[in-house]
């Protein structure tokens, strides 16, 4: 174990900040919050309104509110790592500072494999819209929809045209996401007050006829939290960190960025959730909220317009909902070769994944996330395949930073923090508590895959140690990060025996969730307690310069 809980009489206790050479810092205080904003209204208010609706009844209100305030834990922790190290690729980095290479590596492997695999999520999510009026792009197997092989060449088709926008830049990038963010805002308020004119149903909310408020209880409420994509449709916030190294006042522009983009979309997510529900045909409701169907399930805030007589506003929602997710999709393209690049600057990854062409985009990075973005079409063809998967993933990848916020503030004690968090480890643990209950909530029956992917990565880090040059290589300083292991493993456990998603049901609710509140105190403390000492903190955030100059040298 090593000695980073005393502080030495002479131990360093903060660290000169560098930003990274070569990034160009071009994205100004709107253009972040918009980069949160346009992340996180993506595919997920076209279905996860119904599905909410359909697990939880008008109670979906309060799933919105939750998940909200939850992400809110979880962000205000990168709030204060970002301001203190504006850095790209935040989220890999920050676990490599305090735990070292063995932790960022973990985070870092399914952080990057979720973002490419929203990039898939997105364009599956405006094809299957767009399957409405092009039917030969997706077919009904098992009933759910999947993409045709035609569909599968459009949805190629657009994550490389996704790629060529990144390659022109970060400033073209902002100013074109800027354009497509006033859109979606639009759109939203348009949709809002059309359907709250044309048809509100206050009894759809609290008639006994249809089950009441919460027809099925409590437990759904939580379910519904990744199920329906909710807290999917939050994570977008992580924007305003992976692009703190490129915005022209990190002290200022990322707090604003990651807290603002959640309230901003909470507030628009629960007043889109009002008026679905006001605005249901209520003969669709003759069979109760979880017998909710829609004859087209490609888009069902389209069909309420058809079924309405908005004809007009079927259209813009048509277009809306190709715009929508593929702006997204646009956004975790220039995100996800910012991960590698990461991955790569701490040693974690080949060295070619930090190359930056003149317009500082991690070119090489760009060309990977294309090609893996692509293959998850295969394994993962439908949206509702892919969006637990990546929900649950995200927020592991999370997961690690309010834990690295404590170990920091041990650590560094002097580090200059223009942000910082009250309350000592208060808000910290309540981000572990969250996101260790977002994954619980998710299921066994989706969480088994995202620990076997994470099983694979262990090995892909095998491979990479085996047949890379070790001098170029950090050590993994497993002392300082076995507690991961031990968090994921015991995550997986109380999936299995939890009641949600085909788990076996051991763990009844209430009993879940007090075993998940258990399982944060310990390893929250365990990784507190095997911190690394303050020098190795210094020469992570070093050896990061020092590949930072080489690879601008290479250029």
């Amino acid at each position: 174990m090593p000695s980073g809980n005393a502080q030495s009489a002479n131990a360093p206790t903060s660290v000169t900040v560098v930003h990274d050479r070569g990034l160009k810092r071009d994205i100004g205080k709107v253009g972040l919050l918009f980069t949160g904003v346009g992340s996180i209204i993506g595919s997920g208010w076209l279905f996860g309104a119904f599905d909410a609706a359909s697990m939880a009844g008008p109670a979906a209100i309060l799933s919105w509110a939750i998940g909200a305030v939850m992400i809110i834990f979880v962000a205000i922790n990168y709030s204060e790592l970002g301001v203190m190290f504006p850095v790209a690729g935040g989220v890999v980095r920050y676990p490599h500072y305090a735990f070292g290479s063995f932790a960022s590596y973990t985070s870092g492997w399914i952080t990057w494999l979720s973002a490419a695999g929203t990039v898939g999520i997105e364009v599956l999510a405006a094809v299957q819209y767009a399957s409405s009026y092009l039917p030969w792009l997706m077919e009904s197997k098992e009933g759910v929809l999947v993409l045709t092989g035609r569909g599968i060449l459009v949805s190629v088709a657009m994550v490389l045209v996704f790629c060529i926008i990144n390659m022109y830049g970060v400033k073209f990038f902002a100013n074109f996401n800027n354009i497509l963010v006033w859109w979606k805002l639009l759109v939203i308020v348009l949709v809002f007050v059309v359907l709250a004119i044309l048809a509100f149903n206050p009894g759809h909310f609290h008639m006994a006829e249809f089950g009441g408020f919460a027809p099925n209880g409590f437990e759904p409420i939580l379910a519904a939290l990744p199920a329906a994509g909710i807290v999917f449709s939050y994570l977008g916030f992580r924007q305003g960190v992976e692009f703190a190294g490129e915005t022209k006042n990190p002290q200022k522009n990322v707090p604003f960025a990651v807290i603002g983009s959640i309230i901003l979309t909470g507030i628009i997510y629960i007043l889109l959730q009002v008026a679905f529900i006001g605005a249901i045909p209520t003969d669709l409701l003759k069979d109760g909220w979880s017998g909710l169907s829609f004859s087209n399930s490609a888009g069902p805030w389209a069909e309420i317009a058809i079924m309405l007589g908005a004809m007009w506003l079927a259209i813009v929602l048509y277009i809306d909902a190709v715009v929508s997710p593929a702006d997204t999709g646009l956004i975790f393209t220039a995100l996800t070769p910012r991960l590698s690049y990461s991955q790569a600057r701490v040693g974690n990854a080949p060295s070619g994944l930090a190359k930056l062409n003149k317009k500082g985009i991690p070119w090489v990075g760009l060309l990977v996330t294309f090609v893996v973005a692509c293959f998850l079409f295969f394994p993962f063809p439908s949206w509702a395949k892919m969006v637990g998967f990546i929900t649950s993933g995200t927020v592991i990848s999370f997961g690690s930073g309010p834990i690295a916020v404590a170990a920091l503030r041990r650590q560094l004690p002097d580090q200059e923090r223009p942000f910082r968090i009250p309350g000592g480890d208060t808000l910290p643990f309540l981000g572990f508590l969250a996101a260790n209950l977002i994954v619980y909530w998710t299921g066994w029956d989706t969480n088994w895959k995202l620990f076997l992917a994470m099983a694979l990565g262990y090995v892909v880090l095998g491979l990479h140690y085996a047949f890379s040059n070790r001098s170029k290589i950090p050590p993994l300083q497993f002392g300082s990060g076995w507690w991961m292991l031990v968090w994921i493993g015991s995550l997986a456990l109380l999936s299995f025996l939890g009641d949600y998603g085909e788990g076996l049901g051991v763990l009844s609710f209430g009993w879940g969730e007090l075993a998940c509140l258990v399982l944060t105190v310990i390893v929250f403390a365990i990784g507190v307690a095997t911190r690394l000492a303050p020098h190795d903190v210094v020469k992570n955030v070093e050896n990061t310069r020092q590949v930072s100059a080489e690879t601008h040298e290479t250029e």
